[in-house]
């Protein structure tokens, strides 16, 4: 009869600390950073920054730089493909892709596309395939860098795109109502959530992100209706990156480094 009641009072505290499990952070480093903005790590251990326009990639002493004066500011940076990265110039509606030593491979004007782009959203797919948000006419779609040609997927958006993150297969956005959809290569759109106001936000997949507000930061599981507050030392950060487990918050001094095991 002991070991009855033994038993079941450990499974249930065994069950209640499951249920209780949050997130772990553990600060791993921090790196003195001279930049105006911290763009993230890619698989190989590299971290990008910008500074005056200038796209650097830097690990410990080794360090490469590029520069376009021509085309001046750089809105958006795509790490995903260390082998090809994309550069996103929405002023002059042009891509610029280089390689792993910051050598330019191909210049993408979508200006001289058959098909009217303006694109303001730019992200590397799969296929050899560049995703591009057309604001002409609200439609996201797919381009074949290396058949030169794009076709639109699905319909056009009812609110304009505030925020947006790619990968190989989909396109997610978050759109001036807050809500956040995702459409995958074959142009099938879905809504997953609604969000709360933020400054910065990371979708770490299509059930999970992690976003700021006012200093604080914040892990949501979407499926599990879970939100836990993560406890970093840093009490104001420009923004965050998350990649791999590695939260990095980037300060005006520098980036620090976290560990986060999500259970």
């Amino acid at each position: 009869m002991k070991k009855l009641v033994f038993l079941t009072l450990f499974y249930c505290s065994t069950i209640g600390f499951c249920q209780n499990q949050k997130p772990t952070v553990t600060r791993l480093n921090t790196i003195a950073v001279d930049a105006d903005d911290f763009l993230g790590y890619d698989s190989f251990g590299f971290y990008y920054t910008l500074k005056n326009d200038v796209f650097s990639k830097i690990n410990g002493s080794e360090r490469l730089d590029y520069k376009n004066i021509s085309l001046g500011k750089i809105t958006k940076v795509d790490l995903q493909n260390p082998l090809k990265l994309v550069l996103f110039y929405e002023n002059f509606n042009m891509v610029i892709t280089l390689d792993n030593q910051l050598n330019e491979t191909q210049k993408i004007n979508f200006s001289e596309n058959p098909i009217p782009i303006v694109a303001t959203a730019v992200g590397i797919a799969s296929q050899n395939q560049i995703w591009v948000y057309n604001s002409m006419n609200q439609q996201i779609g797919l381009y074949d860098y290396l058949n030169q040609n794009y076709k639109t997927l699905a319909t056009p958006l009812s609110e304009n795109i505030i925020f947006y993150s790619t990968d190989f297969n989909l396109f997610q956005w978050i759109d001036t109502a807050k809500n956040w959809y995702a459409c995958d290569i074959f142009g099938k759109i879905k809504k997953i959530h609604s969000i709360p106001d933020f400054d910065c936000i990371a979708l770490l997949n299509d059930t999970q992100y992690i976003y700021s507000k006012s200093g604080e930061l914040y892990f949501i599981d979407v499926v599990k209706d879970k939100k836990i507050q993560l406890v970093i030392s840093e009490k104001t950060f420009v923004k965050f990156h998350y990649k791999d487990q590695i939260l990095s918050i980037f300060t005006t001094s520098g980036i620090s480094n976290y560990k986060i095991t999500i259970p």
